[in-house]
């Protein structure tokens, strides 16, 4: 499995507003586990710290704001346990991301795909470079599937039939597209851009109320989570993917680059 470094996730204050920079450009920002577990402990950090007003999440690098999770690490998945706690560990993660108390932005330039657009989708407000490529292109590479959680959210994004056309096709989403249909909120030239306008957007949410903000946030939640299935109701979903021949194929296809040959079973 494959070990983090420090310097993977850096993280920093300055001026109320927090900063996370998923930094492994050489893998095009592919999240270790170790970067997740990070993440919910700057999540837990900026709650007990009422000085921060704003978090902005990027990646390092121009190619990428995060490539989903770094597949080596599934090699190591050998029990329905293993693929559980996986997806247990995700929803927890982003589950402390969605609730954060104060306004999230994504700040997504390149590949944002995977658990990098899962990571995207938690956040209040999206803004891209025009090289985004956002999406979640398992049903050509790995042959595993995301969690109920996950997809209600793309789902209230937006749209069932849009989430549908994204996995089914395993096609990647381009800028204006993702403005189109609301997925972003702004597309900006290139990634220097995208980082002023990060930066000029946290600040302008940073010296709003934060109470109006932190209810809006809550209330709307609360509106798409009521509907929402109890939290083990995708167990029989998840393990008929993981613990697939079609998964084990998939993955040594990705990592062998070869196509995978997929058998449904």
């Amino acid at each position: 499995m494959a070990e983090g470094a420090a310097g993977d996730l850096l993280y920093e204050v300055r001026d109320g507003i927090a900063r996370v920079t998923f930094n492994r450009p050489q893998a095009r920002n592919a999240m270790l586990f170790s970067m997740y577990e990070r993440l919910a402990e700057i999540c837990a950090g900026i709650e007990a710290d009422r000085s921060i007003r704003a978090l902005v999440l990027t990646g390092a690098g121009d190619k990428a704001f995060a490539a989903g999770t770094d597949i080596s690490q599934f090699r190591a998945f050998e029990t329905a346990e293993d693929a559980l706690a996986y997806e247990a560990r995700i929803d927890r993660v982003l589950g402390a991301l969605e609730r954060l108390r104060v306004p999230t932005i994504a700040a997504m330039a390149g590949a944002c795909t995977g658990g990098g657009a899962a990571m995207a989708a938690c956040c209040d407000l999206r803004i891209a470079a025009a090289t985004l490529r956002f999406g979640f292109p398992i049903a050509r590479t790995l042959g595993n599937c995301l969690s109920v959680s996950n997809y209600a959210r793309l789902a209230a994004l937006i749209g069932p039939a849009r989430v549908k056309d994204m996995v089914f096709t395993a096609r990647l989403i381009e800028a204006e597209e993702a403005r189109a249909i609301g997925l972003v909120s702004e597309v900006l030239p290139d990634a220097a851009a995208l980082a002023a306008r990060a930066e000029d957007l946290a600040r302008l949410i940073a010296a709003h109320a934060p109470l109006t903000l932190q209810a809006t946030k809550e209330a709307l939640r609360r509106i798409r989570d009521r509907s929402a299935p109890p939290g083990d109701a995708d167990h029989d979903l998840l393990l008929m993917c993981y613990m697939s021949a079609d998964f084990r194929e998939g993955m040594e296809a990705f990592l062998g680059k070869r196509p995978p040959a997929w058998r449904g079973a």
